[in-house]
């Protein structure tokens, strides 16, 4: 499988203060943490190793001087293809070919889905399992705590790019399990974002149609092909 969600732990517990002055020394992709690779690549061959999979996510948005604001996202996979229903959009892609729905505007955007190193969208399926294999991250453990009664693993991605807008983001794996549990991404100009998964059922018998746009569903609304 390809397209994971929503793309990122320890074998130890690390001081945080160690941690943060290890920050400091990452330059490159080079430099990440050896461990924090091994953990990634559990998680992401954990995944992988679904036929298909459902995933509920909460998103949590809070701006600088403004209310928390919350949406849940559902996430359907099958090989190549997945399909993301967030309130007001939904994202439909064949694994070649993304078709980004606007209800509210009643308009369609028309996509190729972009190669790994193209993908900036840190929310995307791609991104959020295979941050690790990009060269614009440098990534470190930072500890290990207790969350809903789970033992997790921490690890903060550090962007290598100084125009990045984010000043980092964090990723939370249940310990043992290696279950994917949130990611936070911290804007440089305060927002943060955060999603964590709710429920995760994988191997459901899931029907290709759900994964194709078909035109007659939105009949009126404005398509718009940017393929190139």
């Amino acid at each position: 499988m390809r397209y994971l969600l929503f793309g990122l732990i320890f074998c130890v517990s690390w001081n945080i203060s160690s941690a943060q002055n290890g920050k400091n020394t990452l330059s490159s992709s080079a430099d990440s943490d050896p461990q924090a690779r091994a953990i990634l690549q559990k998680m992401r061959d954990k995944y992988e190793g679904y036929s298909t999979m459902e995933v509920v996510f909460d998103l949590e948005m809070k701006f600088p001087e403004q209310a928390l604001e919350k949406q849940k996202i559902q996430f359907k996979q099958k090989g190549d293809a997945y399909r993301v229903t967030i309130p007001g959009r939904t994202v439909i892609s064949d694994g070649e070919t993304i078709w980004m729905i606007m209800e509210k505007n009643e308009e369609v955007q028309i996509n190729n889905v972009p190669e790994v190193a193209e993908d900036e969208g840190i929310l995307s399926p791609e991104s959020l399992f295979r941050m690790y294999e990009r060269n614009d991250f440098a990534y470190y453990l930072v500890g290990q705590t207790t969350e809903n009664g789970k033992a997790v693993q921490k690890i903060e991605f550090k962007p290598l790019d100084g125009y990045s807008d984010y000043s980092k983001l964090r990723l939370t794996v249940v310990k043992g399990s290696n279950e994917f549990m949130s990611v936070q991404a911290f804007g440089k100009d305060g927002a943060r974002f955060t999603v964590t998964a709710t429920s995760i059922l994988p191997n459901a018998n899931l029907s290709d149609q759900l994964f194709t746009f078909n035109k007659k569903d939105y009949e009126g609304y404005y398509i718009e092909d940017l393929r190139y």
